[in-house]
């Protein structure tokens, strides 16, 4: 058996945060949100960052394969960015006006993006979602919009849903929901709502957490650009997570459609803070007729960073290499589950792909499972989807591997009902 880490910084830290952080570590890494079960199996702090790799406080190396929950592209301090990074804040970066970056990165982006006539920038995903919906209103004069169940836009109260915390009826009164691939369904909607819908939002495939991902019907994105086009209806695609990992074009490029919005964060700057929302001509006079904005939002050592970043993924050609990684990181992973006696279900898009063991409908096996990995050097984490980034080796996938055979094996001792 591997020798397994222990994490004595990271809960003293704990200990002191929650005394001045409510939760002490929110979203996602909370150790009450579902992610990281059993919390004493994770850490809570990191140190530093290289490569495919993190350190947390206690000196514990980890392979990342949440990238930052996406960010984390080319690998983290990734030499070319952080030169370009670095030579612009040497210039400046927060200025009372925008930076020619700017402008080159927006060139860049119509350049790479099929559906993007112009380009805004902000910083996080749901800067960009919310715009999205803001401009489809502003276009058509109309209130409601239609959203895929389970996709997730962002905290903002529109994007939640009745029962969350502090989400009041108002914020949602206009939402219209539909299952992911039910295009009946969304027709049905549409033909419900004469002239009353102003945005369709969607992800590009359906990754919602704590159940297998699925993608979309082969003639599913046709019918629904043809749908909106019929009526209308603005067709905002949230490309936040997928964005340049399955097509440096976009993921509508991917899947055989155009978006008239698509919304980019996470990997679109490798870890420097930016988002953006692209679109088509026909919506930039409306785009521009918004004030939407934010004090750090011209920030220029993010361009830059952007810059470098699109530029190198389209040199490695990223999502070819990304699939290529994927298909062995995961056809081991599903091996070395059978060889075990489980079933290891891999779903989504091989660049960030979901997984999950299905010989227990609990999910404490698979918790039990993971929870092994993350003590052993693996960071995976439990509902959520994975990520890749281009810094991973060969020997990176091995020794993954490696762990996922000593986590079986480890959990076959601790629930010896699965053995």
């Amino acid at each position: 058996m591997m020798q397994t880490y222990s994490y004595p910084t990271s809960k003293q830290l704990l200990e002191r945060a929650l005394k001045v952080i409510p939760s002490g570590v929110y979203g996602h890494l909370g150790p009450v949100e579902g992610s990281m079960l059993p919390p004493s199996a994770f850490p809570f702090y990191a140190s530093r960052a290289n490569g495919a790799y993190f350190w947390d406080v206690d000196g514990n190396r980890f392979i990342d394969y949440m990238c930052a929950y996406g960010p984390n592209i080319l690998g983290y301090n990734d030499e070319e960015v952080e030169r370009a990074a670095n030579e612009q804040a040497g210039l400046g970066n927060c200025v009372t006006l925008p930076s020619i970056k700017m402008i080159e990165f927006a060139e860049l982006l119509v350049d790479t993006v099929h559906s993007a006539d112009w380009a805004f920038f902000a910083k996080n995903g749901g800067d960009a979602t919310s715009f999205a919906l803001t401009i489809a209103r502003a276009e058509t004069g109309r209130k409601k919009a239609i959203f895929v169940k389970r996709d997730y836009h962002g905290v903002s109260p529109w994007a939640k849903l009745i029962g969350n915390a502090g989400v009041v009826e108002e914020d949602v009164s206009h939402n219209l929901y539909v299952d992911w691939n039910d295009y009946q369904a969304l027709e049905n909607l549409v033909e419900q709502h004469p002239g009353e819908i102003a945005c369709l939002m969607a992800c590009p495939y359906s990754h919602g957490n704590y159940v297998d991902n699925e993608l979309p019907a082969a003639d599913y994105w046709s019918k629904v650009r043809a749908l909106c086009t019929k009526h209308g209806i603005v067709l905002a695609i949230d490309d936040v997570r997928c964005g340049f990992r399955l097509d440096l074009a976009g993921s509508d490029h991917y899947y055989g459609f155009k978006a008239d919005l698509i919304c980019f964060c996470k990997a679109l700057a490798n870890g420097h803070n930016v988002s953006a929302i692209c679109g088509i001509q026909e919506l930039k006079g409306t785009a521009a007729s918004v004030f939407y904005t934010g004090s750090y939002w011209f920030s220029s050592v993010p361009f830059a960073a952007g810059i470098a970043t699109i530029q190198k993924l389209k040199r490695i050609d990223a999502p070819k290499l990304l699939r290529e990684i994927g298909q062995k990181l995961t056809g081991g992973l599903v091996d070395v589950a059978k060889s075990h006696g489980f079933h290891l279900n891999i779903s989504g898009e091989l660049p960030l792909w979901y997984m999950r063991i299905t010989d227990d409908d609990t999910q404490v096996l698979h918790q039990a499972w993971i929870a092994a990995c993350v003590q052993r050097g693996v960071f995976f984490t439990n509902h959520h989807n994975h990520f890749l980034n281009t810094a991973l080796t060969d020997e990176d996938i091995a020794f993954t591997l490696d762990v996922a055979d000593d986590a079986f094996k480890a959990v076959k001792q601790l629930l010896p009902q699965y053995a």
